[in-house]
């Protein structure tokens, strides 16, 4: 067998534990925003919003479902091509995922958290780009994460420019 094969093959051994893997780092991804980060739904209904801001109570079921999404869609690349580039830019993405909500309410920095959005939008693009050169259902995944995400950003910025 060469080497190329054994590369492809060999994360088909740990599928099912890998997938609980992909589960488990996008839940501490979500859990690290959160850290440190309570009543976010009172800030958020606390703050000047555009009038097509969604209810604070929306964002909990929303980003439930799009966790699930970018776990299985990690999952579904890194069986096809294990931990490669396409990886290396899910992973980046995450990290600026978690990143967000305490630049945003733990901190208030409004524009420091756009910044942070509109870079891990432009590695959810990246991502999104890779995936689908190695498995076409991972990219498809990932877009109404992309979708949320730009509809966060432009949110975000609104929320910037009417509280600054």
């Amino acid at each position: 067998m060469s080497q190329a094969t054994m590369r492809l093959r060999e994360p088909h051994r740990h599928r099912w534990p890998a997938l609980a893997g992909f589960g488990v780092a996008v839940f501490v991804a979500a859990a690290i925003g959160g850290l440190g980060v309570s009543g976010t739904s009172s800030e958020y209904n606390g703050l000047e919003q555009p009038a097509w801001a969604p209810p604070s109570w929306l964002f909990g079921p929303v980003w439930t479902v799009l966790y699930v999404m970018i776990a299985v869609a990690g999952w579904l690349a890194w069986q096809r091509v294990g931990f490669t580039l396409p990886l290396w830019l899910y992973s980046a993405q995450l990290v600026l995922n978690a990143i967000w909500t305490p630049l945003f309410f733990g901190a208030g920095q409004y524009g420091l958290a756009f910044a942070d959005i509109v870079a891990m939008w432009l590695l959810i693009g990246a991502t999104v780009v890779s995936f689908w050169r190695v498995r076409r259902a991972a990219a498809l995944l990932l877009l109404p994460y992309w979708a949320w995400v730009s509809y966060a950003a432009a949110l975000n910025l609104a929320i910037w420019q009417l509280n600054t």
